[in-house]
């Protein structure tokens, strides 16, 4: 039973990457060479575009997604004493400068102002 769900599983991903890649083919394939005079893809092109378009924009992330990261540092604020979290935020005051310090009150204009 488990190895028909996993022949099924790849069956239905092939069929969606065929899809995709035919349907990136099309769109490339009407678009790009009237709008920009640019190349003519295959198939094989296609699936490649989407490739590369994987490796630049989604990289090789877990299955945990995008903000993986998030949860993991919650984890870690949750887990400190209020003070350590207080340490924690003046260090990456220090490191970050300007951009660690957005929930401090901006100065005064006069303060500011030269003389």
């Amino acid at each position: 039973m488990r190895k028909f769900r996993i022949v099924k599983m790849i069956v239905i991903g092939a069929i969606a990457i065929t899809a995709f890649a035919y349907v990136v083919m099309l769109l490339w394939n009407g678009l790009i060479p009237a709008l920009f005079h640019g190349p003519i893809i295959s198939f094989g092109q296609a699936i490649g575009l989407l490739i590369l378009a994987k490796v630049f924009f989604g990289g090789f992330r877990s299955c945990g997604g995008k903000h993986h990261w998030r949860a993991r540092m919650q984890e870690k604020m949750n887990a400190m004493t209020p003070e350590e979290r207080e340490k924690f935020r003046e260090q990456w005051r220090k490191r970050c400068g300007r951009f660690g310090s957005w929930d401090q009150q901006a100065p005064d204009a006069s303060e500011t102002k030269a003389d």
